[in-house]
């Protein structure tokens, strides 16, 4: 199945786009779209291990399970002061 994920703050910049397309088996948990993000974007290494991912309006573990038409976004950790 192929899934989109909207990108945010950091994520997006070190990107320099707002979405990214990626091929997942069917039935394809958060955790497997996490480790396909390492490998097809590696710039994202680091950030797809401590970003939270929303599936439609909510946060999911890596144990959920995704299917094609999702809205699914990552959306790293925010700092400043």
């Amino acid at each position: 199945m192929i899934v989109q994920v909207k990108l945010f703050a950091a994520a997006r910049q070190l990107l320099d786009q707002d979405t990214v397309q990626l091929e997942l088996p069917d039935g394809a948990t958060v955790g497997v779209l996490r480790q396909a993000l390492k490998q097809q974007f590696p710039p994202l290494g680091f950030l797809a291990d401590r970003s939270l991912v929303a599936v439609g309006l909510q946060y999911a573990g890596d144990e959920v399970r995704l299917c094609h038409d999702q809205e699914i976004a990552l959306i790293p950790p925010v700092s400043g002061g």
